[in-house]
């Protein structure tokens, strides 16, 4: 975020902060009422934009990871920039419906920031923790104001907001001097920090501000009984419109118990105040608040008729004409009285509530109203006969920001008139949210009441919180006047009365917005216990939990989607996992009806199976549990279709175009499966099987994503589908049993200290930017994502061959999986005209506790082995020390990979060693074999093979089965064509082939060849015919010089 702002202004464009969690209608708006070139998002926020509907009428979408697409961005370093031009836009809530577009230019923004540094409210020496979220513009002065002025900036995680804890942590730990936020976050923060004796938080704040709604001489109190008596607190007051603020008030130490003034305008800012007769008031009298100065505003982006009323000239100089009502007392300050007209502050927010209004009568409302109540509630009155508060909220939540929703919806047949025909507001049914219940309970009876006592708790602390004596549990906070503020309070008084300060695991405010009753609240507090109790004994038994962060591997794969692959490749589903099977036997009995009951029974005994992934408002990746045992046969949790192909239709085409569907999953519903069955029509004419029974040759292919499984779950997956369609929909379900998302839980409760350590020792000095210098035809760009785009090519070792590489592991005592890899180390070596620092991906099965072994679910950790070789180690050597860094490895394999790439300050787009990647897969008779009630079922092989989609540069497969007669040791060498072309993969190949024929053709005489005691700067890569040609250029005679040769000089592979 803070280099795209800088990026923006520097370049000479316009900064325009959209808010990520506003409905994607409004943000589309947005984007069409400022005619926006180019929108920056990253992986967190691309979605926002990738529809139809979002990235209409713009001209390119910029992601943070990628600088490869067809956009002239040089252009917009000839923009030339003078002080007035339009430095940034902010939305401000407009009462016609549409919110209004501040231009602020770089002139104003200046001169606002050398106004705060003259009052030394802010200065260079500040270390400035940035709070405001970014629809609210003193975020802008934060962080560019922080660069102009030289001072150090700390950014927070999202949500920081409402962890008073991780505020006051970093408050302590980075110094901070200097602090801005609104009063109603102060006061939560300031109690909070009193509440548990935490002041020495504050030690080090120097200036203090609060603005954008009413200080109370509570709230100023209370901050001066905790901050040092060298803090200066300020009471700020400005609208967008004169950028960021226009006067300042300093509290004194001791502060009585009126009206806090909003104080004098800054330097560079003059002040006026009119009555309706546009004359000057005298003192105390009330009168509008006309700002002039440097900080006036450029005017609405495209609504010149509106600035042009607000916008005034008053003795040559422009003046912004507020809408607010002050007077000047007898000491020059001026104080705040209230609005002229509808517009309000809630919660340090402008709303116009003329914008609420005209956003409801978008619906099937007639007429509708909406008012401020007691300082912290927005109540709409609506007249409809059609719809309900359910109703009115969801389409209020899918076109508004979440401050502007209101928290009552009253539905009237008729809203009451005046005299005049306009809705009488005074005559509006009065509201008592003490005496709201959520569903009109008739009688005491229908009141839910709690039935733990967990929920006993729960419900007492809504009625301290809400200020209300029975609240049923079923009962919606947003219906008896719930919101952000509150449910900051429920979220720590939780915490403090059942004792999860320090548990990880404990629920985002986030998640108890999203889970709005007090059933829902005890319910996550109570997996939260669990969690805890079980991590206290270290016992990794079950936690009974329906939702947790996602596992290290998920949020891994997750990330590696959104990061390291182009949007634009063809092949959508890169993390598919296929299970093909084909019907081999002419007497099929195989019943489609009751395979799709044991698939069903299969999910619902494995959760991970159908269990939703998706980021929450924090920006964090959840696993979310769907809960099966509701759905029927015609609503599982996954797909399920039946295809009749054509006498010319060819299974894999079929399988390539499956692969490619957009909507084979949707993680985010915890639709993780897909399953297809492929039915041959002219194998059906010649048997009389009914429908629901397959016929010779048919084909299952199931597709998972690897999100939910990989390779090693598979053969579980296989046994239990087996299981279950032999007993017919009948699992045993256990459920002591350990379930994946258990895993994840007590994984993420880890001490990972250790492991941080050991990987940083790995890699440390490591170049993360420079690739080896393979054979590339074309280089990738540091920031362009991959294709996906491959080819592969086989290889199949001839018998000796492989007689040979087994003979050699057996007689080194290294497995056939270090002895692959050391040879690929080896040729990468020699590939690379002696490279010795090589750093390559690889996978290991991740299952490191006993419990983790019979778990469906992905585990799989992707990690980097580096070697560091010495050219005159020999082959044996070499071997050697692979076999030793396996071993070390093997022992701290769950550090995820995208915590080792932070802790260098790294992600997976711009890291070197994921370019190449080997794999060693050992292959067993039947592992994932599928019985179908005597029916066996063949595995067919991938059938992509002809389509292949790579996520490496550079790929290496080996596969080795023992149970073959012949071709036990096979591979794949698969290649981008991002990188490389068919000339150059296919010579790549040859060598490679080359290179194992010349270490493991069997000499019978004498196992230790020369090959493998020899420098491996002596091994060679170099092709037969290749050695021919030199031979024939290196012994070629002058006809001049008949007893003389040329000799040629030639470097080795």
């Amino acid at each position: 975020m803070v280099i795209g702002m800088m990026a923006i202004v520097m370049a000479g464009g316009v900064y325009c902060p959209l808010f990520p969690r506003d409905p994607q209608q409004r943000l589309h708006a947005l984007l069409q009422q400022t005619q926006s070139r180019l929108v920056l998002v990253h992986y967190l926020t691309k979605d926002k934009f990738q529809n139809d509907v979002i990235s209409s009428d713009i001209n390119a979408v910029l992601t943070d990871e990628n600088q490869g697409i067809n956009v002239d961005v040089d252009r917009l370093s000839d923009v030339i920039v003078t002080p007035d031009s339009v430095a940034y836009i902010i939305f401000t809530s407009g009462s016609t419906g549409t919110p209004k577009a501040v231009q602020v230019c770089h002139r104003s923004f200046t001169g606002m920031i050398g106004s705060f540094v003259y009052k030394n409210i802010i200065n260079g020496n500040d270390t400035i923790m940035q709070v405001a979220r970014c629809s609210f513009d003193p975020h802008v002065r934060d962080i560019l104001g922080s660069f102009i002025m030289g001072a150090a900036l700390i950014m927070l995680h999202p949500g920081a907001i409402v962890d008073f804890q991780y505020l006051a942590d970093v408050m302590k730990e980075k110094h901070i001097t200097f602090l801005d936020t609104v009063p109603t976050v102060l006061y939560n923060l300031f109690t909070y920090l009193q509440q548990f004796d935490y002041i020495t938080a504050m030690k080090c704040l120097r200036s203090l501000c609060t603005g954008g709604e009413s200080c109370s001489a509570q709230l100023a109190n209370l901050i001066q009984s905790i901050v040092n008596n060298t803090c200066q607190t300020w009471n700020m007051y400005g609208p967008a419109e004169t950028t960021v603020g226009c006067t300042c008030h300093l509290l004194p130490i001791r502060t009585a118990t009126e009206n806090i003034p909003i104080g004098r305008p800054l330097s560079n800012y003059q002040h006026e105040v009119f009555d309706e007769l546009l004359q000057r008031v005298s003192t105390n009298q009330e009168g509008e608040l006309f700002v002039g100065g440097v900080g006036v505003f450029a005017g609405y982006l495209g609504r010149d008729d509106l600035t042009a009323r607000i916008v005034v000239v008053i003795d040559g100089e422009l003046f912004y004409r507020t809408g607010d009502l002050v007077r000047i007392g007898r000491d020059g300050f001026i104080h705040y009285v209230g609005r002229k007209d509808h517009q309000i502050k809630l919660h340090g927010q402008r709303i116009e509530l003329g914008e609420i209004e005209q956003c409801l009568l978008q619906s099937s409302v007639s007429a509708c109203v909406v008012v401020k109540w007691n300082d912290d509630h927005l109540v709409a009155y609506v007249q409809s006969s059609t719809i309900d508060e359910k109703q009115l909220r969801e389409h209020c939540q899918s076109h508004l920001p979440p401050h502007m929703i209101p928290s009552k919806f009253i539905v009237l047949e008729k809203l009451p008139l005046n005299s005049n025909g306009k809705i009488d507001r005074k005559s509006l049914p009065s509201l008592d949210f003490s005496n709201v219940s959520p569903t009109t309970l008739e009688s005491d009876a229908q009141l839910l009441m709690p039935r733990n006592e967990i929920e006993i708790t729960v419900r007492q602390i809504w009625c301290d919180i809400l200020q209300q004596n029975q609240i049923s549990i079923d009962t919606n906070i947003f219906s008896i006047g719930g919101h952000s503020l509150l449910m900051m309070q429920m979220f720590h008084r939780y915490k403090v009365k059942f004792c999860l300060e320090q548990n990880p695991n404990f629920v985002s405010i986030s998640t108890l917005f999203q889970n709005p009753t007090i059933i829902d609240h005890a319910k996550l507090i109570q997996q939260s216990i669990n969690a805890r109790h079980s991590l206290d004994d270290y016992s990794w038994s079950p936690l009974y939990l329906s939702q947790a962060k996602a596992s290290f591997a998920q949020e891994r794969i997750f990330l590696d989607e959104q990061i390291r692959f182009s949007s634009k490749t063809k092949m959508s589903n890169i993390y598919a996992i296929q299970m093909l099977y084909r019907i081999t036997s002419v007497e099929s009995r195989v019943s489609i009806s009751r395979f799709r009951r044991a698939l069903l029974a299969v999910v619902r005994a494995h959760p991970t199976l159908c269990t939703a992934l998706y980021l929450d408002a924090d920006g964090r990746l959840i696993q979310h549990y769907i809960n099966t045992n509701n759905n029927i046969d015609d609503q599982q949790p996954f797909s399920f279709t039946i295809t009749e192909l054509d006498n010319n239709d060819r299974f894999d085409d079929k399988i390539t175009e499956i692969m490619r569907q957009h909507d084979l999953f949707d993680l985010e519903k915890g639709w993780v499966m897909h399953c297809h069955i492929l039915r041959q029509q002219h194998c059906r004419r010649l048997t009389s099987q009914n429908d629901d029974l397959l016929a010779y040759d048919d084909l299952i292919a199931i597709f998972i994503h690897h999100s939910a499984i990989d390779g090693y779950s598979m053969p579980l997956l296989s046994h239990d589908l087996s299981y279950a369609y032999q007993n017919d929909d009948s699992l045993p379900l256990d459920e002591n049993t350990l379930q994946y998302m258990d895993y994840s839980v007590h994984e993420r409760s880890t001490d990972m200290t250790t492991l941080r350590r050991f990987w940083y020792s790995q890699l440390e000095g490591y170049n993360f930017d420079q690739s080896l210098p393979l054979l590339f035809d074309r280089r990738r760009l540091s920031t362009e994502r991959r294709s996906t785009v491959g080819v592969t090519n086989s290889v199949i070792f001839h018998d000796d061959i492989a007689t040979g590489f087994l003979n050699y592991a057996s007689a080194h005592q290294v497995t056939p999986y270090q002895l692959a890899f050391a040879t690929f180390y080896a040729f990468l070596f020699k590939l690379t005209h002696g490279e010795s620092d090589i750093c390559i991906a690889s996978l290991d099965a991740n299952r490191y506790k006993p419990e983790l072994r019979n778990i469906i679910g992905m585990f799989v950790a992707t990690l980097p082995y580096r070697v560091q070789i010495d050219c005159e180690w020999s082959f044996n050597e070499l071997v050697k020390h692979v076999q030793q860094k396996y071993t070390s490895i093997c022992e701290h394999t769950h550090y995820p990979l995208q915590d080792i790439l932070a802790d260098f300050h790294r992600n997976q787009l711009n890291t070197s060693f994921l370019e190449i990647f080997f794999e060693f897969t050992t292959e067993e008779r039947d592992v994932n074999q599928l019985n179908l009630l005597g029916t066996s079922l063949e595995q067919v092989p991938d059938l992509l093979s002809s389509t292949l989609y790579v996520l490496f540069d550079f790929e290496l497969m080996f596969f080795y089965n023992s149970t073959l007669d012949s071709g036990k040791l096979s591979c794949l060498l698969n290649f981008s064509l991002d990188c490389f072309n068919e000339i150059t993969l296919n010579t790549i190949t040859k060598r490679f082939e080359r290179f194992y024929s010349q270490l493991f053709t069997i000499n019978f005489n004498n196992i230790t060849t020369d090959e493998y005691v020899l420098p491996i700067r002596k091994l060679s890569i170099i092709l037969p015919e290749e050695i021919a040609e030199m031979q024939g250029a290196m012994f070629h005679r002058l006809s001049t010089n008949a007893n003389k040769g040329i000799l040629i000089s030639f470097c080795h592979f």
